[in-house]
């Protein structure tokens, strides 16, 4: 509207007076009206077909010679369902269902559900296109939705980017790679990889995964990227091929950003057919591992092009993670205000509700100033809400558990957590190294250690991978292994210095080496990042379950001169 608003209004009055009126010409009624929109409910589904092809017949005609920049489409959703009236208004999924269709629609098109087609199939002549199931905002279900041909919406502009309107979470399509070998015999092997990728992505609850029959139809065909992600509704293709020499292997993968055709990840494996299975596997969860923190890293940047004043819940979300992953009390503070702003638009939002949690535990574990009257109730209380709200979303388990042990020390919920999460996505870096952190406070090092060790090799990539190194150095220490907790502390303090958890581990390993001078040294820095840590202090902060590795911590940071 910023160009002549007031003609805008005017236009869209004009145009109202006309199309309101056709509501109730097809046996419609006019429930509800907002800015430029309005819902209806019609006696028939026949009726409120006839009607949106009418209206959009219509606007097809009131929009000829008109400008480009002055023309008005209108975009309609249409579903059968239940509704609830309470005389003034109406609600319901059905309502809920057709305002998302209505968000599909192209400028000037029509969306309905199967429920509607269901309904009208061989009663009317008109021309659909099946454009399959897709994971609508808020509706538990995947809806299956067809669109129907109007006049308008073939002689409309597309916006820039894909045609096809993109789910409401980031969507990925993991193409057949190409058999490049010249031997027929590698067909099982590169389709068995393409579905193992396909199966290990779909657990990763904040992406949606194109189903492998639906990728499958482009196998053997030379494809555009752009048009097949037109055509598949998703912003990242996966495409690859193998390549055979005698008995080597090589498979190449890329992941691309179908909206602008850039290149966000490529990566190539070599093996030999007389490890195919383990080489496989090999390479599932090396693209796996890369593939979930690129796309993010790539919605966050997505979020951060977005304006001010169109974002959603997802989008303040994407804007905190930086933020939270910066690990410092500023930063902290201004993703609680994001993740907070998203919790208000939608306050079951799981992810937003999990983070939101964990960035007080880091306030608390990490002595930052307080944001609340009190702290530990309110982490405690958007961890539940996570879990309640997110039963399904892995991520938002592993944090909500963790923050039970770190804060509520609940470790019979938390760890019983952490273990749901880990069974859902075993193919995250993340929920593996935050479900092997719970574990290690809950006394259970050994346990940890190989989640730990999966996290290494899943999340190379992920910004906190010196806190994996960490992490995995506190369970080897605690295991009784001071050599090798000190090769992996001292591997993530050459990553980042400045964490000064990892003096936690790195302190003591030194002292139980007999190497004081340079446990003296540690501490040094530790305490230049800490100042004023005292050993009662950590004694209150570490939520270690049982007595000794806490004391084993605290010895050896005591030893190296760490005051009471």
């Amino acid at each position: 509207m910023g160009q002549d608003e007031p003609a805008t209004v005017r236009d869209l009055k004009g145009h109202l007076t006309v199309i309101l009126p056709m509501v109730a010409g097809h046996g419609g009624r006019i429930m509800n009206t907002a800015g430029d929109g309005f819902i209806a409910v019609f006696r028939s589904v026949i009726g409120a077909i006839e009607c949106a092809l009418e209206i959009q017949t219509v606007m097809a005609e009131r929009n000829k010679g008109v400008p480009e920049n002055r023309r008005m489409l209108f975009r309609i959703g249409i579903n059968l369902g239940d509704v609830i009236h309470d005389g003034t208004d109406i609600y319901g999924d059905g309502v809920n269902v057709a305002a998302r269709l209505e968000a599909l629609a192209a400028p000037g098109g029509v969306i309905i559900s199967k429920a509607v087609n269901d309904q009208v199939r061989d009663r009317l002549d008109f021309t659909l296109k099946d454009l399959g199931e897709h994971e609508l905002k808020n509706i538990a279900r995947p809806v299956h939705v067809y669109r129907l041909d109007t006049p308008m919406e073939a002689k409309a502009v597309p916006a820039p980017g894909l045609s096809l309107p993109l789910p409401d979470k980031p969507s990925i399509a993991v193409l057949p790679f190409s058999n490049m070998s010249g031997d027929p015999e590698q067909e099982y092997f590169v389709d068995g990889m393409v579905d193992d990728i396909t199966t290990s992505l779909s657990r990763f609850d904040q992406l949606f995964v194109v189903a492998r029959n639906s990728s499958f139809t482009y196998k053997g065909r030379a494809v555009d990227v752009r048009q097949v992600a037109d055509e598949l509704g998703v912003r990242y293709v996966l495409e690859g091929g193998i390549r055979k020499a005698g008995s080597h292997l090589r498979i190449n993968g890329q992941l691309i950003d179908a909206t602008t055709g850039g290149h966000l990840w490529a990566d190539r494996f070599d093996g030999t057919v007389d490890d195919v299975f383990e080489f496989q596997d090999r390479i599932t969860e090396t693209v796996v591992g890369a593939i979930e923190p690129t796309i993010q890293k790539a919605e966050i940047e997505r979020a951060r092009r977005k304006p001010i004043d169109n974002l959603d819940a997802y989008d303040l979300y994407l804007r905190a993670l930086p933020h939270v992953y910066a690990f410092r009390p500023n930063g902290n503070l201004e993703a609680l205000t994001l993740l907070t702003e998203a919790i208000d638009l939608e306050p079951d939002y799981a992810p937003a509700l999990a983070y939101a949690a964990w960035c007080i535990e880091q306030r608390l574990t990490r002595n930052w100033p307080s944001v609340g009257d009190d702290d530990e109730a309110q982490a405690i209380t958007l961890a539940r809400r996570a879990l309640a709200a997110g039963s399904d979303d892995a991520i938002a388990i592993v944090l909500a558990g963790f923050v039970l042990v770190m804060v509520g020390r609940d470790y019979t919920a938390g760890l019983d957590g952490v273990h749901r999460a880990v069974e859902r996505n075993p193919g995250s870096g993340f929920i593996n190294f935050l479900a092997g952190t719970a574990l290690v406070y809950g006394g259970e090092p050994e346990k940890a250690l190989p989640l730990l060790q999966r996290a290494m090799t899943l999340g190379p990539l992920d910004p906190a991978y010196y806190m994996y190194l960490m992490v995995a150095a506190w369970a080897e220490l605690h295991g009784g292994r001071p050599d090798k907790a000190l090769e992996l502390a001292e591997r993530s303090v050459a990553i980042y210095p400045d964490w000064d958890s990892t003096y936690w581990a790195l302190v003591p390993a030194y002292v139980q080496l007999d190497r004081l001078p340079e446990a003296q040294a540690a501490l040094a820095k530790y305490e230049s990042l800490a100042p004023g840590m005292t050993i009662s202090k950590l004694r209150r902060l570490l939520p270690f379950r049982y007595p000794a590795p806490l004391e084993m911590t605290l010895d050896g940071l005591r030893a190296a001169g760490l005051p009471e």
